[in-house]
């Protein structure tokens, strides 16, 4: 890994921050009815391509009653409408709503703190672990739990454990189910498993994501196919699929924004004194960008831009794409690497670094350029 981040004085340091922070200021003044537009628009499409795949699923259930040939063509184009549905929610309604990126709308419908998403993930434990410790500790060892996800060993300054052997076959069975992964990331089983937590405690803790757990498999799983009566394999068998494309797609996106080769990680003392330049230069330099266009941008949840999502998590995504070209541009000016890459190139670097560093290994020698953190 070799970035060619130039070091900055601190009055050049506080001059970046200071630049960034303007960006926000007068996005946020700008925001209005358009923003609201947008929103309401995804809402919609969530919504209308969830109720057409499942009609399509049942379409094709029940097809062998009136005519046969239909079935796998209803079944396919109502499984990937379905994805595409849940995709949408996931990505660019709930994820962006649940950071209150649309609660100065007043719409209770996009209040950041009531929204509940489609995922058997409740969204009470995704404020707590995504928006406050992982957008407050980014990529800061020992702080952000998303750095590895408790099961991989992403960078060579994580502790090796025999364990991580079997990180190239966990990875893809976790990417599989991404979304039961985030539900219990926040219930901390291996503190239990270690003797840390009570089962009493540990049960109190998972008796919301049980519940939640209950709710999406008793919807995807038993609600609807049972609609279909006799003929409920299509049924199931589309909502299960259209969940796993889910999974693998969000599981790809998150990955490739912080995980690829020039990605970095910090120790925790970088937090001490760290003023607003350098809790910039930290977002920066543990985020990449995806390049790809309106429809990568849209499908990723604007997390296609993860830069811009560290820097600005609160503002409306679809914001991202206009805003990043005045980002890079300040980046350039400081001398600051803006990671950026098409889905490809950015996917096998993470692959790279999960093939990698299954084995073990060891961090590169320390620059002499400017630290992420310290007094400045």
């Amino acid at each position: 890994m070799s970035r060619p981040d130039r070091a900055l004085t601190p009055a050049e340091l506080n001059a970046f921050g200071a630049e960034l922070d303007a960006i926000r200021d007068r996005v946020i003044g700008e925001l209005g009815a358009k923003d609201t537009r947008y929103i309401r628009r995804v809402a919609a499409a969530v919504r209308w391509s969830g109720v057409l795949g499942r009609l399509l699923l049942f379409v094709g259930a029940f097809s062998p009653l009136f005519w046969s040939p239909l079935l796998w063509p209803a079944c396919i184009a109502g499984t990937l409408l379905l994805a595409l549905s849940k995709i949408l929610e996931n990505m660019e309604l709930g994820h962006n709503v649940m950071h209150g990126q649309y609660d100065w709308t007043g719409d209770p419908k996009l209040d950041g703190n009531s929204y509940e998403w489609d995922i058997v993930a409740t969204s009470d434990n995704w404020r707590k672990t995504h928006n406050f410790k992982h957008h407050t500790y980014t990529n800061v060892r020992g702080m952000d739990d998303d750095i590895g996800y408790g099961l991989l060993r992403i960078f060579p300054e994580q502790r090796w454990r025999p364990f991580y052997l079997l990180q190239p076959i966990i990875a893809p069975v976790f990417a599989l189910l991404f979304q039961w992964g985030v539900a219990i990331q926040d219930l901390r089983i291996g503190r239990w498993l270690k003797g840390r937590m009570t089962a009493r405690q540990l049960w109190k803790e998972t008796r919301p994501v049980g519940a939640k757990m209950a709710r999406q498999l008793g919807k995807d799983y038993i609600l609807f196919p049972a609609l279909a009566g006799p003929f409920f394999l299509p049924v199931m068998l589309g909502n299960l699929v259209a969940n796993g494309m889910r999974n693998i797609w969000t599981y790809v996106i998150i990955f490739c924004g912080h995980f690829t080769a020039d990605a970095e990680t910090f120790p925790k003392d970088c937090l001490r004194n760290e003023s607003r330049g350098h809790w910039y230069l930290r977002q920066l330099r543990g985020s990449s960008n995806l390049r790809g266009g309106w429809v990568i941008n849209v499908l990723s949840g604007n997390l296609s831009h993860q830069i811009e999502h560290h820097f600005y998590p609160d503002l409306p995504a679809n914001r991202y794409s206009r805003i990043a070209v005045e980002v890079k541009d300040i980046c350039r000016r400081y001398g600051q690497h803006y990671n950026t890459g098409s889905l490809p190139s950015q996917f096998g670097q993470v692959v790279w670094r999960i093939l990698r560093h299954a084995f073990p290994s060891r961090p590169a020698r320390m620059s002499s350029r400017e630290p992420v953190a310290g007094a400045a």
